[in-house]
């Protein structure tokens, strides 16, 4: 390439500048549409909660209520954000003390206003909550809400998540995230073990404690159980946790035999695919919910990884290395139509996008087996599972592996691998907006929850 641009003109190395700019556009055109991202943001500020009543609690809940509303809003991705430095003075608890007219002008120039009030009585704590057009003084209460939980920072967190997704859905007509949840292995106990947070990073706890090691959590549709593979006197099952009784329940069906890994549910929650070895091969199963059933679907060494289409529920993303290097293939739920998605390289962790028309997954398309030492650097990507056209969303940033979709579509969470130091990150549909999620440096395999 280099020799070809010294026999070129000199324009013309602007002209192949400008062009490959404009496919790169081009694509993160397409994957903004299907996300929902690139549609017109509305410019959205938020200000600071008015605290009512004297409760020593008061003042504590009011500042994470405020962060939280604040961080939800912008994680979005559907709003600008005006930051709070350029918002007016003073603290409106209610639509009556708000004077409109200086949070549209500059420098806060905001098209709508979230404000409210917080107050904490007998241990209760009451927030409302309002949003208003600024640019409609005459008629401006687009919304108005009213909440209540027990005085606590996780209930202050929680009301600020519902808060969020009800003005994303009013103001977007789009289903917020605020209230979901993130499944994840962790090995800061010492054991690998399943863990769980909100979506934001916040709020992280341990679900098993099996002193084992655990992989690939996946939450059921209706967030009830917990399916995992994990390893004991058996060999690698397939397990279940029941998210309701807090306890381990039986799967069978799981552990039949062979290694048996990464488990994914139906999106009616009917079914879970699964790869087993239990004949000799590893090759993809599907069995009915409670483990019964089992029956193979693929007929080919080295099957692993499904994922379901949630969108349709009548087809599985997965991995197989039939033809030498790891590849993503599509398949009808019975086994049939199968269809190759990648071609080339070393492509693993297919996640499918809640509307049915993304792949998303780790990929490193210049992996060269020959090579000495490690395969190299290895990025997100998401393909259109029509056209097969791909966007790559990393770039030079560690080994980035187990993507997974948010409900809305419009996120990703996903390892990535620095010095031998695993975290978790999200980032919008189309690579941008990539924020750190955890920090223990031994987190891995996240799976976000469908609601």
């Amino acid at each position: 390439m280099n020799a070809l641009r010294r026999r070129l003109p000199r324009w013309f190395s602007g002209v192949v500048v400008v062009l490959a700019a404009s496919t790169a556009l081009s694509a993160q055109d397409w994957v903004k549409t299907g996300s929902g991202l690139g549609n017109q943001r509305i410019r959205v500020a938020a200000a600071d909660f008015k605290p009512v009543g004297s409760d020593p609690q008061t003042p504590q809940l009011k500042t994470v209520f405020d962060a939280t509303l604040f961080n939800d809003l912008t994680n979005a991705g559907v709003f600008e954000m005006v930051s709070k430095s350029m918002n007016p003075l003073g603290m409106p608890g209610a639509p009556a003390e708000i004077q409109l007219p200086q949070w549209a002008a500059d420098p806060a120039n905001a098209s709508m206003v979230a404000l409210g009030a917080l107050q904490v009585s007998g241990g209760r704590l009451t927030v409302s909550g309002w949003v208003l057009d600024a640019k409609n003084p005459g008629s401006p209460q687009v919304l108005g809400k009213q909440y209540g939980d027990t005085a606590s920072q996780d209930k202050a967190r929680a009301i600020a998540h519902r808060f969020a997704d009800d003005i994303i859905a009013r103001l977007s007509g789009l289903t917020g995230i605020a209230e979901t949840k993130i499944y994840f292995v962790s090995a800061r106990t010492g054991s690998k073990e399943i863990w769980m947070m909100d979506y934001d990073g916040q709020n992280q706890k341990i679900v098993t404690k099996l002193g084992s090691i655990s992989l690939s959590p996946r939450i059921s549709p209706d967030n009830s159980r917990l399916a995992f593979s994990s390893i004991g006197k058996e060999g690698w099952s397939i397990r279940m946790y029941s998210m309701e009784l807090g306890r381990m329940v039986s799967f069978s069906g799981g552990a039949a035999g062979g290694s048996n890994f990464s488990p994914a549910w139906a999106a009616d929650g009917s079914k879970i695919a699964f790869s087993s070895s239990r004949t000799g091969q590893s090759e993809i199963w599907v069995a009915d919910a409670n483990g019964g059933g089992a029956h193979k679907i693929t007929s080919f060494k080295n099957n692993s990884s499904p994922v379901w289409n949630p969108k349709t529920n009548a087809q599985i993303a997965w991995v197989s290395g039939r033809t030498g290097e790891p590849q993503i293939y599509t398949m009808d739920a019975d086994g049939a139509n199968v269809q190759q998605m990648t071609d080339g390289g070393y492509a693993v962790s297919p996640s499918w996008s809640p509307n049915g028309q993304f792949l998303a997954m780790a990929w490193n398309r210049k992996y060269d087996p020959k090579a000495a030492g490690a395969p190299g650097a290895q990025d997100i990507y998401v393909m259109d599972i029509a056209s097969k056209r791909w966007l790559q969303l990393t770039h030079d940033a560690g080994t980035n592996d187990f993507p997974s979709w948010s409900p809305d579509g419009r996120h990703l969470v996903f390892q990535r691998e620095i010095g031998h130091q695993s975290q978790l990150w999200t980032m919008l549909a189309d690579g941008t907006e990539q924020h750190q999620l955890t920090r223990s440096g031994k987190d891995s395999m996240p799976n976000w929850s469908w609601k």
